[in-house]
């Protein structure tokens, strides 16, 4: 059954059981209160890793214990907890990555270090999840953090990333919208032919276990009667489950403007490597990071 609500998540991570996350740099007051909430939960058994003096402090500041959690105490800055966190999870003791109080650069050259790191051969890509009180289902949104300006080849990787995320969540053939400025194609606008490239390429079977249109603009995406009042037919035109961002730009704008504006909840991972990554930004609170914990163990 697909997720209706977001805090399902949780329930359904406990059903999994524990999963160990490694924790890069935990010296975060947010991350530290979103793993005392998962481990109370019962779904994650944390390893925090990085200076055990400044980790003390902040769960101290955030009115949380770290009792029950383990710790790897690492003095050497955040770029090796990083590296020491890939490592645990490379040698099978950790099922979950979770960035900390680390850059996000250091954390994915560990992540992508091809002698130590956790690469698959695939393209590492962002997947959020959301749930407005002003549309009718849990949608995913990609890629909101990790892939610039993907080219077409790698439009479509990111999307069966999310696709197969999506397939995890219960949404067994998810209507994806891919998302440009206008309706039409324009060649002018490279996002309209990619989305016309990638229509194609899923009736070819390129792209599976989904149905995509587009280009659609959001309202297009979103609102039936949108939809309907500029002429626009098909199955996922106001019935979204999955939209694709053009760049990085207009997918982080759209994720910032739904958590900060639309009163969405969110929960969001990077996919493509061995295991989940939760890599939320510093803005998200502790419920998005506790629910993007849910999410990854979800789907490990």
């Amino acid at each position: 059954m697909p997720i209706r609500e977001l805090t399902e998540l949780v329930q359904r991570a406990k059903e999994r059981g524990r999963c160990r996350v490694a924790v890069a740099a935990a010296e975060d007051e947010d991350v530290l209160i979103s793993l005392h909430h998962a481990m109370r939960e019962g779904f994650v058994t944390p390893l925090l890793i990085g200076d055990s003096t400044r980790i003390a402090a902040a769960a101290d500041s955030a009115g949380v214990s770290t009792d029950g959690m383990e710790l790897l105490d690492n003095r050497d800055g955040a770029a090796v907890s990083a590296q020491l966190a890939v490592a645990k999870v490379r040698e099978g003791s950790a099922g979950m990555l979770m960035k900390g109080h680390v850059g996000t650069a250091d954390l994915l050259k560990a992540v992508l270090d091809k002698e130590k790191g956790i690469i698959t051969g695939g393209l590492l890509s962002h997947v959020a999840f959301f749930q407005s009180p002003y549309y009718h289902k849990v949608f995913g949104l990609t890629d909101a953090a990790m892939n610039i300006a993907p080219d077409l080849e790698g439009k479509r990787q990111i999307l069966l990333n999310a696709v197969a995320l999506c397939h995890r969540m219960g949404i067994t053939n998810p209507k994806v919208a891919i998302a440009a400025a206008v309706e039409k194609v324009n060649p002018k606008m490279e996002a309209t032919l990619h989305a016309a490239a990638l229509k194609e390429m899923n009736r070819n079977g390129q792209l599976p276990g989904c149905l995509v249109d587009g280009p659609f603009a959001i309202d297009i995406a979103f609102s039936r009667e949108s939809a309907r009042l500029k002429g626009m037919g098909g199955e996922v035109a106001g019935d979204t489950d999955l939209i694709l961002a053009p760049d990085i730009e207009a997918g982080n704008m759209f994720y910032k403007a739904l958590n900060f504006l639309g009163g969405a909840v969110s929960a969001a991972v990077v996919t493509g490597s061995s295991v989940p990554i939760v890599l939320t930004s510093r803005s998200d609170n502790d419920r998005s990071k506790l629910l993007s914990l849910a999410l990854g163990a979800v789907i490990r």
